[in-house]
C-alpha cells in the first residue's frame, strides 16, 4: 500500500464493504479514523491548545460538510457534486469505487485514502487575510463544535464509534475547546440540547436548594459567635438578593428582614430603631457597607488658609516636618488629605500661625455650593466652630460682611478663637436663637444653615449616636429644622443682585431631617425653589422613600455616604428665594396686604382684594393640576403628631391668658367693692358722731382776760 507523506498506515487489509447500486448492508461499528496528511500535521501543531489551525480547519469543515451531505441508504448511486479542494465543483463519479471517501461511510476502507485523493482532495491552500477568510474560519468552528468526531480528533475519548450520540458533556468539552458560539448555527438537535439545559439547571437547583436548607435550618438558632453571626448576615443578604430561587417556602422575607435586624443589632452594636432606619435606606447589601463604613476612621483633611498662604507651600512645609499628604481631589484647590504625621497634625506652628484649619471634606460642600461673592451680606445661622464660616470669609477674600450665629454662648467662644488665628476681619459673631433672627437681623444676599441634627452620617466620630437616638428625638430635631429653615427663608432679601440663596445642610443621612425638611419649606414658602447645587459629584436626593412622596424638583438636592464618597454622610440642598412676598396655603396675598396696611393705617385700593384673590386661585389651581402637585400634599403621621402637640400647647397658653385675664377682673371688681364699702363706712361715722361747740376766736377771750387780772390786781 502506497504512503502518504506524515500518514499513519494500516498494517493489516482492510476488507472492502462498500455498497453497491440496490444493496444495503448490515451497518456495524468501526473504529475512530486516524489523522493523515495535512491534517495530522496540523493537529500536531495545535496539540498543544488542543485547537485546530486554520488550515486544520478549512480539512475539518469539508469533512463534516461531506459527512452531512451523504445520501441516505439506497440513494448512493448519484453523489451530489461538491467543491474541490481549490473551490472548483467536482463532477459526480462514475462509480462507488471512485467515488470520494467520507465519514458517513459505513466502511474503515472509505478512510483510506489513495494517492490522488491525497494529492487532489486534502490538499490545502496558505491562508490568506482577507476577511472572508477569517469570518469563515470562525463559522467553521461554529459549525464544527457540535459534531460527534470532533470528541475524538480534539482531546475527547478514542475509540468511540462514529454513530454514538454526543451527551451533554460531549457538548460541554467542544464548548471548552472551541471558545464562544452562536446558538443559532449550533447543530445540536432540539432534544439533545434540552436535556443538556435541564441537567445543568438541576444541578444548579439542588445545590441552591442544599445552601438554601442549611440557611433555614441556622436561621432559628439562637448564634453567640460573632463569626457565626457575621456568616449569617452574609448569607440572609445573599437570599435577599435572589429572594425568589434561595429562599425557604416557609419563611417570608420579613422573617429574613427581622433575623437581619437582630443579628446586625448583636454584630456593630446599634439600638433596634437606628438599625431599621439603615436598612430603609439601603438594600440589604448596601446597608452592610454602610456599617462597616462607619467602624473605619474618616481620612483626616486640612483647608488651606488661602488669606495667610498657598497650598503649595503649606504642603511642602508639612512635608518637610514628616507629614505624608496628598491634595484632596480635583474638585478642591484648598484641601489636603492626611495619611500619617510624626507630629500633631492640631499642634504645629503652622496651624498656630492660621495656616489652615482642621475641617472634615464633606463640610465643604454646604460652602461650595452656597459660593459667596465679595462685598456681599451672609449670614451663618449656625456657624460653631466656625469651619464653614472661616471658609465662607475665605472665599469673600476678608470683603463684605458675615454674620456667625450660634445659639450655644460656649460655642461661639469657638468661633471668635478660630477668626481670630485665621487672620479674618469681615466676621460680626452674635448669640440668638436662630429661629428668632428676622427680628433681629433680614435683608441678607446669602444664608448658610448647617442645621443641628441626629448625626447619623457621622457616626465613625461619634460612636454614641448607635444607641442613644430614638424616634422622639427625631421627630424635635426635624421640627426645630423646619423652623429655622423657614427663618433662614425669610432672613434673605429676593431683591438682591447677586444672591437671594440659601443653603440647606445636615450631617444625617435619615429622610426625616432632609427631603422631609425641605418639601415642607417648598409647600410652606412658595416664593423659594429649588437650583442645582453646582457640586461635582454626590448622589441625588429622594424623590419618593417608602410610602412618602417629595416634589420632583428634589433630585436636584445631593446625599454623600461614608461607603460611597469616602467622607462624613451629608446632606446639601440649594434654594433661591424669589420674591419677597407670598401667600401661604390657604391665605390670599390680599389678606396679607389688608393686614400690613392696616398695621401701617394705609387702606388698600377698591377692588385690590378681588383681583389679587383670582390671581392667587389661578395660581393655586394650575399648582394643583401640573407637575408641582406634589407640593400640596397631606401632613405625614410623625408631621402630625408635631403639629397636635403643638397646636395642644398653643391652645393651652391660650387658657392660661384667659383664666389670668379672668382673675385680673375678679381682683379689680374686688377692689372696687372694697373701696366702696370704706367710702360708706367713713361716712356713717360721721353721721353719728355729736357737734362739737364752737370756739370763741382767742383775738376777743383775751381782753376779758386781761380785764380780770387788772380787776384782780
Amino acid at each position: 500500500m502506497a504512503k502518504h507523506d506524515n500518514t499513519v498506515s494500516f498494517e493489516e487489509p482492510v476488507e472492502d464493504t462498500r455498497r453497491k447500486r440496490g444493496n444495503k448492508p448490515a451497518k456495524k461499528k468501526q473504529a475512530a479514523p486516524e489523522i493523515f496528511g495535512p491534517l495530522a500535521v496540523e493537529m500536531k501543531k495545535g496539540a498543544d491548545n488542543k485547537k485546530p489551525g486554520t488550515r486544520a480547519r478549512k480539512l475539518l469543515r469539508r469533512m463534516a460538510h461531506q459527512s452531512a451531505a451523504a445520501p441516505e441508504a439506497g440513494e448512493a448511486s448519484e453523489a451530489a457534486p461538491k467543491k474541490s479542494a481549490k473551490g472548483k465543483k467536482a463532477k459526480a463519479p462514475e462509480s462507488d469505487s471512485d467515488s470520494e471517501p467520507t465519514l458517513a461511510s459505513d466502511s474503515d476502507d472509505d478512510l483510506l485514502p489513495s494517492e490522488a485523493d491525497s494529492d487532489e482532495e486534502l490538499s490545502y491552500e496558505e491562508p490568506s487575510d482577507d476577511d472572508s477568510d477569517n469570518e469563515s474560519d470562525d463559522d467553521d468552528i461554529q459549525s464544527l463544535r457540535s459534531k460527534a468526531p470532533m470528541k475524538s480528533l480534539f482531546g475527547g475519548a478514542a475509540g468511540g464509534s462514529d454513530d454514538e450520540e454526543m451527551d451533554g458533556s460531549d457538548g460541554s468539552d467542544v464548548e471548552a475547546d472551541f471558545g464562544d458560539h452562536d446558538d443559532s448555527d449550533d447543530h445540536m438537535s432540539g432534544d439533545e440540547s434540552e436535556l443538556y439545559s435541564e441537567e445543568d439547571e438541576d444541578e444548579e437547583t439542588q445545590r441552591e436548594r442544599g445552601e438554601m436548607e442549611t440557611l433555614s435550618l441556622n436561621l432559628n438558632e439562637n448564634i453567640t459567635d460573632l463569626a457565626s453571626v457575621k456568616q449569617r448576615i452574609s448569607d440572609i443578604v445573599r437570599i435577599l438578593g435572589n429572594f425568589s430561587k434561595l429562599r425557604d417556602p416557609a419563611l417570608s422575607r420579613s422573617d429574613y428582614v427581622e433575623q437581619m435586624v437582630e443579628d446586625c443589632c448583636t454584630y456593630y452594636g446599634y439600638s433596634d430603631f437606628m438599625m431599621r432606619l439603615i436598612l430603609d435606606l439601603f438594600p440589604p447589601a448596601e446597608a452592610i457597607e454602610f456599617l462597616e463604613a462607619n467602624e473605619l476612621p474618616r481620612p483626616v483633611v486640612i483647608r488651606t488658609n488661602t488669606l495667610k498662604t498657598r497650598r503649595r507651600d503649606l504642603a511642602q512645609t508639612l512635608i518637610n516636618r514628616g507629614v505624608n499628604l496628598d491634595p484632596l481631589g480635583a474638585w478642591s484647590k484648598v484641601g489636603l488629605q492626611v495619611f500619617e504625621s510624626q507630629v500633631p497634625i492640631g499642634a504645629t506652628p503652622e496651624y498656630l500661625a492660621g495656616h489652615y484649619m482642621l475641617q472634615s471634606a464633606a463640610s465643604f460642600m454646604p460652602v461650595l455650593a452656597l459660593a459667596p461673592r465679595e462685598h456681599e451680606r451672609v449670614l451663618d445661622m449656625a456657624a460653631a466652630p466656625g469651619g464653614k464660616t472661616t471658609y465662607i470669609a475665605q472665599l469673600m477674600k476678608n470683603t463684605g460682611f458675615i454674620v456667625a450665629n450660634d445659639a450655644s454662648k460656649d460655642r461661639c467662644r469657638a468661633v471668635v478663637g478660630n477668626v481670630h488665628r485665621l487672620g479674618i476681619r469681615n466676621i460680626s459673631t452674635v448669640n440668638y436663637d436662630g429661629r428668632a433672627f428676622p427680628k433681629v437681623m433680614g435683608g441678607f444676599d446669602r444664608v448658610l444653615l448647617d442645621a443641628p441634627c441626629s448625626g447619623t452620617g457621622v457616626i465613625s466620630k461619634d460612636p454614641s449616636v448607635k444607641t442613644n437616638k430614638s424616634i422622639d428625638d427625631l421627630r424635635l430635631l426635624s421640627h426645630m429644622q423646619k423652623e429655622l429653615i423657614l427663618a433662614a427663608i425669610d432672613s434673605v432679601d429676593a431683591s438682591s443682585k447677586t444672591g437671594g440663596v440659601i443653603v440647606y445642610s445636615t450631617c444625617s443621612v435619615s429622610v426625616e431631617e432632609n427631603e422631609a425638611v425641605i418639601d415642607y419649606a417648598l409647600r410652606k414658602r412658595p416664593n423659594v425653589r429649588l437650583v442645582e447645587t453646582g457640586l461635582p459629584f454626590g448622589q441625588e436626593g429622594f424623590v419618593r422613600h417608602r410610602e412618602r412622596r417629595f416634589h420632583p424638583s428634589l433630585k436636584m438636592t445631593r446625599r454623600y455616604y461614608p461607603h460611597v464618597h469616602n467622607m462624613d454622610g451629608f446632606y446639601v440642598a440649594k434654594l433661591v428665594k424669589t420674591s419677597n412676598v407670598f401667600a401661604e396655603p390657604g391665605k390670599s396675598v390680599a389678606a396679607d396686604k389688608k393686614k400690613k396696611s392696616r398695621a401701617s393705617g394705609v387702606l388698600p385700593a377698591v377692588g385690590a382684594e378681588s383681583a389679587d384673590a383670582e390671581a392667587v386661585s389661578a395660581q393655586l389651581l394650575a399648582a394643583s393640576s401640573g407637575d408641582d402637585a406634589d407640593q400640596f400634599v397631606p401632613l405625614t403621621a410623625p408631621e402630625k403628631v408635631v403639629f397636635s402637640a403643638k397646636k395642644a400647647a398653643a391652645e393651652r397658653r391660650l387658657q392660661l391668658k384667659r383664666e389670668a385675664l379672668k382673675r385680673r377682673r375678679e381682683e379689680r371688681i374686688q377692689a372696687e367693692k372694697q373701696q366702696s364699702a370704706a367710702a360708706e363706712t367713713s361716712e356713717a361715722d360721721a353721721t353719728s358722731k355729736p357737734k362739737k361747740k364752737p370756739v370763741a376766736d382767742k383775738p376777743a377771750a383775751e381782753p376779758a382776760k386781761k380785764k380780770a387780772r387788772k380787776q384782780a390786781d
